[in-house]
């Protein structure tokens, strides 16, 4: 696999060594691959970060600019879905679509409670505060995807979050740890317009609610189509918590 410029290279690791590794280094690794193209970016993090790799993928709007990218570097490489059991049909529909167009090896984790059991239980969580959405967050969607990259014995994992999504995201750089494990985040400093021009290069398709007005799309019950007035953070969770901890528990500088 190519390496990325030479300035990048000087920053190599051992794959011995366990995340989180001493920011300093992060910070100079950063300032290089901020002038680096996404698939630069991922050549570099295979070639100089501790394997196992794995890709976490929400099958999101725009979601099959990662999946597209990684896989023309790492073909088999596994990609982690955490499934709520609430997500749209039109994303259930849109994983087989993706799994078979690019041949993802596909791993998809869950709750241990089922989503019929969790309902008799805790009822709907996600209206009830914030608190409770929170537990709901981390049960359906951090935990599983821990026990996910646990299983696959990951080391480092990809993310296709943007600066241009949330407040929170702005301060995110190409490379960070975060729960013992190296981040990393090839397109994060793409716009919408970056993101557009990908697809329509490589003739990828938008999630199909795309075309109803979605410009971000997660469980039924936390979802609105972009309407005039609200910005992209306003259509998930009521204008309330934007991120569901995926991004944000943890070490992550």
């Amino acid at each position: 696999m190519p390496n990325a410029s030479a300035s990048i290279a000087e920053g190599v690791i051992n794959s011995s060594i366990t995340a989180p590794f001493p920011s300093p280094s992060i910070a100079d690794w950063n300032q290089s691959l901020e002038k680096e193209s996404p698939i630069a970016r991922v050549e570099w993090a295979m070639d100089n970060l501790p394997g196992e790799f794995v890709l976490s993928s929400s099958f999101g709007i725009q979601s099959a600019v990662m999946l597209h990218l990684l896989t023309q570097v790492d073909s088999n490489i596994p990609v982690l879905i955490t499934d709520t059991g609430h997500l749209f049909p039109e994303t259930y529909r849109f994983i087989e679509q993706l799994t078979e167009r690019l041949k993802l090896n596909l791993h998809v984790y869950q709750a241990k409670e089922s989503t019929a059991w969790q309902q008799a239980k805790y009822g709907e969580e996600w209206a009830i505060s914030d608190d409770t959405l929170k537990t709901y967050n981390r049960r359906n969607k951090v935990e599983p995807l821990e026990r996910g990259l646990t299983d696959l014995k990951a080391n480092t994992w990809f993310s296709g979050i943007r600066r241009q999504q949330s407040a929170h995201r702005q301060g995110l750089s190409v490379v960070s740890t975060l729960r013992g494990r190296y981040k990393v985040h090839p397109i994060i400093d793409w716009t919408n317009k970056d993101v557009h021009e990908y697809l329509t290069k490589h003739n990828l398709p938008y999630h199909p609610l795309w075309d109803e007005g979605y410009v971000s799309v997660g469980d039924v019950h936390s979802t609105k189509p972009l309407t005039l007035g609200m910005s992209e953070e306003d259509t998930r969770f009521g204008a309330g918590q934007r991120e569901c901890g995926l991004h944000t528990d943890g070490d992550g500088i």
